[in-house]
Order: C-alpha cells, then structure tokens, then sequence
C-alpha cells in the first residue's frame, strides 16, 4: 500500500496512481486538466471551525491531528474514509492538497489513517 502526499500545484507523476484532492475548497489558479484529480471527497476534509482555529495559531499540529481524528469518526466521514482505504488496497494513492506544508496539515494526518 502506497500513499504519499503532495502539493497540487506540483506536476502530476506516473507514480501518483489516483490522485485525491483532499481540500474543501478547488485550488486558486489551477484548471481542472493541469490538477489531474481522480476523486474530491470534500467531507473528508476539516470543518471550516477547526481549519480557522488551526490557521489562527491557536493550538499545535498534534492537537489540530487529534481534534481532526475525533471529526473523521463521525459516520460520513468514516465512510468515506473506509471507501478510500479499498482504493488503497488496489494501487498507489497520492493525497494532494493546496497547503504550503503538506507535512504539518490535514493531508497528513490522512495518510497517516490510510
């Protein structure tokens, strides 16, 4: 099982496999064709209140990680999460996301669950 994680804006590899926009919002500047994007499952991504408290500095990345763990529990998101872990199970899987430090975001912790 392959998942890696990459910025959007980066050019798409061979070895991407199927691309997952993992971003609730498309990325500034980018057409469709040029982000190569296979699936966008935009209720995997973390709620508008914890994205503004994350990127207000006001905790660290482990608590972001933990409080974004507890919202993918939620049965939605659970769901989808397990759909996405078959497609794992088939090939390589590349999280992509618009975020300047894709290590220390949500995509990470994603890839982490996958």
């Amino acid at each position: 099982m392959t998942v890696r994680v990459r910025r959007v804006y980066d050019p798409p590899e061979p070895e991407d496999g199927v691309r997952v926009l993992v971003d609730r919002l498309w990325p500034r500047g980018l057409s469709k064709d040029a982000a190569r994007v296979d699936r966008w499952p935009k209720e995997l991504t973390p709620s508008a209140e914890l994205r503004r408290w994350y990127h207000a500095g006001e905790g660290s990345y482990d608590a972001f990680a933990e409080r974004y763990e507890a919202e993918l529990a939620g049965p939605e998101a659970a769901q989808l999460l397990h759909d996405l872990r078959d497609v794992v199970q088939s090939g390589p899987v590349t999280l992509v996301t618009a975020v300047r430090s894709p290590q220390e975001s949500h995509a990470s912790v994603l890839a982490r669950l996958l």
